[in-house]
């Protein structure tokens, strides 16, 4: 089991991160950021069938953004894992790349590690 919380050294623009779990089971785990930032991630495992593995990490931000149509304020969500999902509005070109930058600081570090998600730990 990773360490709980997994703090993430600031890196701007993202903020330092305290990621604490909110979830768990031997499969994987969600952590939320304790500071209120809007992050999340959720790691997964799964056993291939014929042998082999797979681990998932996904990073995701919230924020309350103006729709430029409407005028509302609405929620909008931005994820990170091997693909990236980028809603219509909210988020700038910086953001998405910041976003990305932060999960692999998450994957990277000495408190994760790439060996220690693909040993199973959460």
């Amino acid at each position: 089991m990773l360490a709980d919380p997994v703090t993430i050294a600031a890196a701007s623009p993202t903020p330092s991160l305290v990621l604490a779990v909110v979830k768990s089971d031997g499969y994987g785990s969600e952590r939320v950021d304790t500071g209120g930032n809007g992050y999340s991630v959720i790691t997964n495992h799964t056993k291939n069938k014929g042998g082999g593995s797979r681990h998932y990490v996904q990073m995701t931000q919230s924020v309350d953004a103006v729709d430029p149509y409407s005028g509302l304020t609405k929620k909008q969500n931005a994820s990170v894992s091997i693909t990236v999902n980028r809603p219509g509005f909210g988020f700038t070109d910086a953001a998405i790349i910041a976003l990305m930058k932060a999960i692999t600081d998450y994957r990277d570090d000495s408190e994760v590690t790439s060996a220690r998600l693909i040993q199973f730990q959460s």
